[in-house]
């Protein structure tokens, strides 16, 4: 082999050699910028999920707090509906007085004969007397609904009286108006705060078939919402849309 011939043979394998180190630099790059870019794809989801980890703590740290702020206002409530018992319980000391409480309300029972005369719905002073206590305990809460029930025993109205009241559904009635009616003209109760309603002898307390079971039976019965029913009972009713157009009859 000629010296020319040599020459021109190494330079022809440098260039494969070249060749095919240039080919291996780009298959690597390429491969290199494969890996830069699943990188680039890992770190954006680990800031995503980071991010949402931040999101969900702070959320979780405000629910905490919500928690918290409940609890105390759960123990106000709790210390205040304690409050207005115990005042209820010295104001309204009487054997013809009882007072319980469920679910937040307030409700007290004070049997008829120290309200009314028989089949009577005129409150007698000693009535207004212990009425008026009652509204010397519940001015202290201004924020508190009231509700008046009137309960008969299941005695029809004598005759003498039907004139004036029909059946016991309107003595019931009756006699929780005129306890309403004091509370709100004589003891400065505001009428937003109050509501009358006769239950007739459809919710005793006791058996009817026996003298003191009938006694218990005639009761005024004073509920006493606690504030956030009281909330929603005052809050106006929206009207209803206008509609346009003639209205069928």
């Amino acid at each position: 082999m000629s010296k020319r011939t040599w020459i021109i043979a190494c330079a022809l394998s440098a260039l494969v050699v070249t060749g095919f180190l240039m080919l291996s630099i780009w298959q690597g790059g390429g491969k290199l910028t494969e890996k830069q870019q699943q990188l680039d794809d890992a770190q954006a989801a680990a800031e995503k999920t980071q991010s949402e980890l931040t999101s969900l703590r702070d959320q979780l740290s405000s629910a905490k707090s919500r928690i918290e702020e409940l609890e105390k206002e759960k123990e106000l409530v709790t210390q205040a509906q304690q409050s207005l018992e115990k005042e209820m319980r010295k104001a309204l000391e009487s054997k013809d007085v009882t007072i319980s409480e469920l679910q937040g309300k307030l409700t007290v029972n004070i049997l008829d004969r120290i309200l009314f005369d028989s089949g009577e719905a005129v409150l007698k002073s000693e009535g207004e007397a212990i009425l008026q206590k009652l509204a010397t305990v519940l001015a202290q809460y201004p924020s508190r609904q009231i509700h008046v029930i009137g309960h008969t025993d299941n005695v029809p109205i004598r005759a003498s009286a039907r004139n004036r009241f029909a059946s016991n559904w309107e003595l019931s009635t009756a006699r929780a108006t005129a306890a309403v009616r004091f509370l709100q003209e004589k003891a400065g109760v505001n009428p937003m705060r109050l509501g009358a309603v006769g239950y007739g002898e459809f919710h005793p307390l006791a058996d009817n078939a026996v003298a003191e079971g009938r006694a218990r039976n005639r009761r005024i019965a004073i509920v006493v919402l606690p504030e956030e029913l009281a909330a929603t009972e005052t809050k106006p009713a929206q009207a209803p849309p206008a509609t346009e157009g003639p209205i069928d009859p």
